[in-house]
Parts: C-alpha cells; sequence; structure tokens
C-alpha cells in the first residue's frame, strides 16, 4: 500500500480533539494545525477516516505542497504533481480555491492555471487532446496561505457532519460533528444518563448513543472516494466489515432529551428513529426548570437559546436565572455542561463553571461551560 498524507479539516477549536480521533485510530506523523490535522495514511485509511472521524468537517488527500509566488510556478508545480496516478482519463476534476496574504490573491486565476496544469499533465499521461469529465469526482482545491501552496483532493464528498440521520432539523441545528465533539469533551460514558433539555431535531442525544454503542457516525452515508478505482471497492468493504464487527448494539443507554416545543421533540424522535434508536433515548415535551431525573449521577449537556437578537436577551436571561435554581435544586450531583454566547452566562446562571472551553458554533464565537458533579461512589 502507499503511504500518502491526509488532511482531516477541524471546526476552530477542535483540532485537538481530531488529533485525539487521528491517533485513536492507529495513524501516525500527526501534526495539528489551525483548522486542520495532517497524518500518515494508506488507501484504507481513507476509508477508516470517513468512517469514524466523528468531529472531523472533511477528510482531503494532500496531492503537492510547494512555495510559490508566480502563475509560471504554480503551473510547473501543479503539473509535475503525480495526477494521472490518481485520477482516471475520465475523472471529473473541479478546482476551487482559496488564498489568504499571498502573492497571488487572485482566486479565479489561481483556480485556472491549477486546472490547465491538471488538464496538460493528464494529456501526457493518457495521450489524449481533451478530456470529457463525465466519471467519479475529484473535488481538487488550491489553498494559498503565505506563498504556499497545498493542493488537496476532497475524499469525503458531502461534509462529515452529513450523517445520514437527520433528513429535517430545526432552524439553527447544531451540526453532528460539534454535538459529538461536546458529548467527547465531557466525562460521560454510556453507563452514566445522559440528559439533553435543550434537544431539538435530537443530535446531542443521538451523537451521543453512537459514541456509546461505538458505532461509527459514518456507517450509513456514501463517500465521494468511493468511486475511486485506485481505492478499490474491497478496502471499502473491509472498512465497514469492521466498523460492524466493533459496534455494541448490545450496550444498554440511558439517554433522555426535551424540548419546549412539541414539534421539535416529534423531530427528535423521527431522526433517532432513523438512526437506529428509536426505543433507546426517551424523549419529552417539557420547561428545562421542570427536568429531573430519578438518577443520582449523570451528565447534562445543552445548547440553549443564546439572546443573540435583539429583544430576547432578557427572556434568555431568565431562563438562564431559573435554570441555575433547578439544576442546582434537583441535579446538584449531576455533570452540567451548557454552550452559549451569552458574555454572563455564569454570573447570570448563578454559579462559575469548574472550567470553560472556547468553541465556534457556525460563525458565533461560544464558551462551553463545564460543572463538575461529585464523583459516584465506587461499586463493591
Amino acid at each position: 500500500m502507499a503511504k500518502m498524507e491526509l488532511i482531516a479539516t477541524a471546526t476552530m477549536g477542535l483540532e485537538s480533539l481530531v488529533a485525539r480521533e487521528v491517533k485513536d485510530l492507529g495513524f501516525e506523523n500527526v501534526t495539528v494545525d489551525n483548522g486542520k490535522v495532517t497524518y500518515e495514511s494508506d488507501e484504507i485509511g481513507i476509508c477508516r477516516s470517513n468512517y469514524w472521524l466523528r468531529t472531523a468537517d472533511r477528510v482531503k488527500l494532500k496531492v503537492g505542497e510547494f512555495k510559490v509566488t508566480t502563475f509560471d510556478e504554480l503551473f510547473e508545480a501543479t503539473k509535475a504533481l503525480p495526477w494521472g496516478d490518481l485520477l482516471p482519463e475520465n475523472a471529473e476534476f473541479p478546482v476551487s480555491g482559496r488564498s489568504v496574504k499571498s502573492t497571488l490573491y487572485s482566486v479565479p486565476d489561481c483556480q485556472a492555471i491549477v486546472k490547465k496544469a491538471i488538464v496538460e499533465s493528464m494529456k501526457e499521461k493518457y495521450n489524449v487532446s481533451w478530456f470529457d469529465e463525465d466519471g467519479p469526482l475529484f473535488k481538487i482545491e488550491v489553498a494559498i496561505h503565505k506563498d504556499t501552496a497545498i493542493l488537496t483532493i476532497d475524499t469525503s464528498g458531502k461534509g462529515l457532519h452529513r450523517r445520514g440521520y437527520r433528513y429535517l432539523h430545526s432552524a439553527a441545528p447544531l451540526k453532528e460533528t460539534m454535538a459529538a465533539a461536546m458529548v467527547m469533551l465531557t466525562n460521560w460514558n454510556a453507563d452514566k444518563p445522559f440528559m439533553d433539555p435543550f434537544c431539538g431535531s435530537g443530535t446531542l442525544p443521538i451523537e451521543a448513543a453512537m459514541i456509546g454503542q461505538n458505532i461509527a457516525p459514518g456507517f450509513n452515508r456514501e463517500f465521494a472516494s468511493e468511486d475511486w478505482e485506485w481505492i478499490g471497492k474491497k478496502r471499502w468493504e473491509e472498512a465497514m466489515i469492521e466498523a460492524e464487527d466493533l459496534a455494541n448494539y448490545d450496550q444498554p443507554l440511558h439517554i433522555f432529551g426535551s424540548d419546549l416545543d412539541p414539534k421539535m421533540v416529534d423531530l427528535s424522535k423521527n431522526n433517532a428513529l432513523e438512526a437506529g434508536f428509536g426505543d433507546m433515548i426517551q424523549f419529552k415535551q417539557m420547561q428545562v426548570t421542570d427536568v429531573s431525573s430519578k438518577f443520582e449521577y449523570g451528565t447534562l449537556i445543552g445548547n440553549p437559546p443564546y439572546g443573540e437578537r435583539l429583544g430576547e436577551r432578557e427572556e434568555v436571561e431568565d431562563m438562564y436565572r431559573k435554570m441555575g435554581k433547578a439544576f442546582r435544586e434537583r441535579l446538584d450531583t449531576w455533570s452540567v455542561y451548557i454552550l452559549t454566547s451569552h458574555p454572563r452566562f455564569q454570573e447570570v446562571y448563578g454559579k462559575r463553571s469548574t472550567k470553560n472551553r472556547k468553541l465556534y458554533n457556525g460563525d458565533i464565537k461560544t464558551h462551553y461551560y463545564q460543572y463538575f458533579g461529585p464523583r459516584p461512589p465506587k461499586k463493591d
């Protein structure tokens, strides 16, 4: 198997978590940078990365990296890369681009140069003058940062947050990758109760269930690189069999979601059913201030309204205040994790967090406030 470099792109703030996932999969030479994790892989590693990475946005194949300050340099360096080994004669290969703090700042020109260079390289490989581009998709990107160009091919297709279970969602949905990250940044495991009092379309409880039963997040979807001949169907089948073997469908789960809006509760139930957790996750319509549990210890994760819009701040602050009081009275032995952009959350909630972490929910800068509950007594 050939050695190659893969890049798992990541939302700002989640790079270390993506790197941990990459290392847990057994990949080597892992390096972390802003918005990405680079690592060494082989062909089946492309399949395993796409199946298993819960918090990465995409998996890209790195084709080349070089310094560039002129269009001639960009053309020649791009043409010299082994495109004929990666792209079949009928490949569809659109080129996108971006440029930051670089001499070559015109993205459309850079895209056109890269496209032309790849075509010239493939003409030499296949000894033809025209390509129909009616075959498998190879989405190529040229990214130039401080005069260093990196050329990649997207192996994922649709973003990795598209798990395949959420056909409908709420107006401001939490990405599945962010939801998985929120779960993985807590002390929760499958033996503990889990609660989300702002379930929306059910993403947090469903991602928790997938983690709890060790179900590969990409198990029920397709990827662009499944059609790449040099990877082959057999490797994808191997990766799928591995995912099936490692899933623990017998793991019991105590996962509960609630929302004030009954339509969101119905939506959560439908999405959980689509994900295969129809009877394993319990959903109920209720106010956050009425939340309680028969379990003495557990983990609560919430993504409440932030009060970003004009006129909503006072209403949200009142809800935070009542929520804090209710949690302290009824869930004082639980660990509580809240994601919000509200700058005075701790003050309004009525308690300082054990720790907090800056995360980006879409374009919104948020903090993930973490309140650690006491450890349960050890069982005999």
